[in-house]
């Protein structure tokens, strides 16, 4: 993400929680899991902002954090 002036940066949460399972046991309370995917642009584009939803902690909590680098071809 250096490397570039600009990025274009989405977060996955249905798709990479339908591709990347997660087990954990004992079973947690809350889990908390954040992908995030991004590309690296040249110049700046326009997007929608993305509605983030809170997040209640409660008990024993699995947080997750992760990001993948998408080349443009």
């Amino acid at each position: 993400m250096k490397g570039s002036p600009y990025n274009l940066i989405t977060f996955q949460k249905e798709a990479y929680e339908e591709t990347a399972r997660l087990h954990i046991s004992p079973k947690p309370d809350s889990i908390l899991r954040v992908f995030m995917v991004y590309t690296p642009l040249a110049q700046p584009v326009q997007v929608e902002e993305p509605e983030l939803n809170a997040f209640e902690r409660k008990g024993f909590t699995a947080v997750e954090r992760g990001g993948k680098e998408i080349l443009a071809e």
